[in-house]
């Protein structure tokens, strides 16, 4: 019997698994700036800046300010302004709103996404199994609303149900998310979902622990995939492979 004969449901994380960013988050920064007519900042110092700042933000601020109600828009405004401080670049308030409103706009359109060729296949073939489809991604309420439609990926027709740690209040690795997913999925027994993702700590442990099914996809051929496996995850290449061993007697995870 395979595993898809005893699954009532399917969720799938967003970034890494059904999208990539098209280059470095950086990149857009240096991109906002030279727009405006400045000089481009250095690339490498933009990117560490948006990392330093975004790993702030999100441990003063979870969830895109979720329980301090901050607007998401003053959230990445902080976010942004502190990227830009940490990699040595402090504008005056009229060129940084400049900057900001460009950046914003960019990330909140698909411009800097790519989907995977895979990505809509399988949820449609999903879907179409009878499953219900969920997303789960620690993302603000635009990847519902904006981004994940633009990209052709939309609810109603490739997914079902969203869990967004923006929207939601709790994000990964919390097991809690999982829990809300499965309640959103019809309360269904854990042991009749899975969960797709691409990181072992936020993807595949907190899920196992609830209860569901879980794998991983290695689109990049990271150097941690081997200690996955080793740890005894699935770990599959890309979305084909999965569905070539969900339809399998022989497979289990």
């Amino acid at each position: 019997m395979s595993l898809l004969s005893r699954l009532r449901c399917i969720t799938v994380d967003v970034t890494g698994t059904l999208i990539a960013y098209k280059g470095e988050l950086g990149d857009y920064y240096c991109m906002a700036a030279k727009a405006v007519g400045l000089p481009c900042p250095d690339y490498k110092r933009m990117h560490e800046g948006f990392k330093l700042a975004y790993t702030e933000m999100a441990k003063k601020y979870p969830c895109f300010g979720y329980a301090a109600k901050m607007p998401n828009i003053v959230w990445w405004k902080t976010c942004v302004r502190n990227s830009f401080i940490k990699a040595g670049y402090d504008y005056d308030e009229e060129t940084f709103e400049k900057i900001f409103r460009r950046i914003y706009a960019s990330f909140g359109s698909s411009a800097p996404y790519n989907v995977f060729p895979d990505s809509q296949p399988f949820l449609r073939w999903a879907r179409g199994k009878g499953l219900k489809v969920g997303i789960i991604s620690n993302a603000e309420y635009r990847y519902q609303d904006v981004i994940l439609p633009a990209l052709g990926l939309n609810q109603g027709l490739e997914w079902d149900f969203g869990v967004f740690s923006g929207l939601e209040g709790v994000e990964k690795p919390d097991p809690r998310i999982y829990e809300i997913a499965l309640e959103r999925a019809g309360n269904i027994a854990p042991e009749e979902a899975l969960h797709i993702g691409d990181s072992m700590r936020k993807d595949y442990v907190p899920a196992k622990k609830v209860g569901m099914h879980a794998l991983l996809l290695d689109r990049f051929k990271t150097p941690d995939a081997e200690e996955w496996r080793k740890s005894g995850a699935v770990v599959l290449p890309d979305l084909v492979a999965a569905q070539e061993l969900l339809t399998s007697d022989n497979f289990t995870c």
